[in-house]
């Protein structure tokens, strides 16, 4: 990760052994998709209950280029339903269950994605606009290595351009122009709404 694990606590007490489970989870969730950036941590004693029946929420947020933010959340509920004395062990990993199954359909999804051949033998992939500047007829793509790649108006095969913010998934074929790597076909991928 880029950034360094954030681990919070709000009406919980901290503990060494649940940090050491947390970062133990994080560590197998950076095996299972390695473009993880950064992961935030939060542990939520929202109910407060004298005889500690209900456990807290456990909150995941993962941060990956070119996707939105991955956040695995849910109520004590779902614990209470699914064990008869849940605890805190129960929150840290069913909370972590969720997000490495989350992971995985993501990572299915963009290897999928990502290696579509085209009739030319070019593999396209899937980005996101990063940056877009309509007056001057240029932007730029997060690409699927989380650096920036350059694109011209002229580049786009389908979708408009003036259009165009940043967030918007595009596929794109990438190569080496004269000042470097390049989106040469651009096209605007269609929503799903």
């Amino acid at each position: 990760m880029q950034v360094p694990l954030e681990i919070s606590y709000h009406n919980f007490e901290k503990s060494q052994a649940a940090e050491d489970e947390i970062r133990a989870h994080v560590a197998e969730l950076e095996e299972i998709y390695d473009r993880i950036t950064a992961c935030r941590v939060r542990v939520d004693q929202r109910a407060d209950n004298s005889n500690h029946t209900i456990p807290p929420v456990v909150r995941i947020e993962l941060q990956i280029p070119g996707h939105k933010n991955v956040v695995v959340a849910h109520e004590p509920d779902h614990l209470q339903r699914k064990y008869q004395t849940p605890d805190f062990s129960n929150a840290i990993n069913e909370a972590f269950r969720i997000a490495e199954r989350r992971l995985q359909d993501l990572k299915q999804i963009r290897e999928t994605n990502e290696r579509i051949a085209t009739q030319a033998g070019d593999v396209q992939f899937l980005g996101q606009v990063a940056e877009i500047y309509p007056l001057e007829d240029y932007g730029y793509l997060l690409n699927k290595d989380g650096a920036l790649l350059y694109f011209h108006r002229n580049s786009i095969l389908t979708g408009d351009f003036d259009y165009m913010v940043r967030g918007t998934e595009a596929y794109y074929i990438e190569e080496v122009g004269d000042t470097g790597p390049l989106a040469k076909k651009v096209w605007v991928k269609e929503s799903s709404h």
